[in-house]
């Protein structure tokens, strides 16, 4: 993100960050939705079930920056803190996320700084999920900057199975039990197993329709 020098101290800048990483939100959360309306209105079908939108505690952001030994200032926070902002799209089937994923980088004004396909590659805790780092630019009356934005696109099981994993790791601290894990993995399978039932059950009804048009 392109931005002036500010002191730490200074509350306006603080808030200025907020505001810029806010308004990020809410022009690609306005994209998606666009984009799925637009997608209902040429195929009938809309691959987004919801959206969510979070931006990341202060609190949040210096325990990161310390944990990568980073002092804790507004420069480094933008530098080196790419979930500041973040989005999770739901959608219903795995070839629904690849779709969202090309659209938004089909996105003029969206630079796509990086990618994570953690559903061709799970994490070893058995996670799944597709993550984008963007760029996205923000007008302001005096200038335009750059704002960075993370973007997780996953099936409805798989977001149900991390919102799970997620309460566990913050009940045990991360020091989670061997045999816990082992169970949250063989769910996590499972969860994969639900989505590829699911995906071939929605083509197999997709043909179908076909023949009776």
């Amino acid at each position: 993100m392109e931005y002036r020098k500010v002191n730490d101290a200074d509350v306006d800048s603080w808030k200025e960050v907020i505001l810029i990483y806010s308004s990020a939100l809410k022009q690609i959360s306005t994209k998606l939705e666009i984009l799925n309306d637009e997608f209902q209105h040429v195929h009938s079908y809309n691959p987004i079930e919801h959206i969510k939108s979070r931006i990341k505690t202060s609190e949040s952001i210096v325990c990161k920056l310390k944990k990568n030994g980073y002092e804790s200032t507004i420069d480094n926070m933008i530098r080196h803190v790419n979930d500041i902002a973040g989005i999770r799209v739901i959608c219903s089937f795995t070839t629904d996320i690849y779709r969202i994923a090309e659209m938004i980088e089909n996105q003029s004004d969206i630079n796509v700084l990086s990618v994570k396909d953690y559903i061709k590659s799970p994490k070893s805790s058995g996670y799944k999920s597709y993550h984008m780092i963007v760029s996205i630019p923000i007008y302001l009356s005096d200038k335009t900057v750059d704002a960075k934005v993370e973007i997780q696109i996953r099936t409805v099981a798989m977001d149900f199975w991390a919102s799970l994993e997620h309460k566990i790791n913050y009940k045990f601290e991360t020091n989670v039990p061997e045999h816990i894990k082992k169970e949250l993995y063989d769910c996590a399978q499972m969860v994969s197993d639900l989505d590829a039932k699911m995906l071939s059950l929605n083509e197999e009804v997709q043909q179908i329709s076909q023949k009776n048009m």
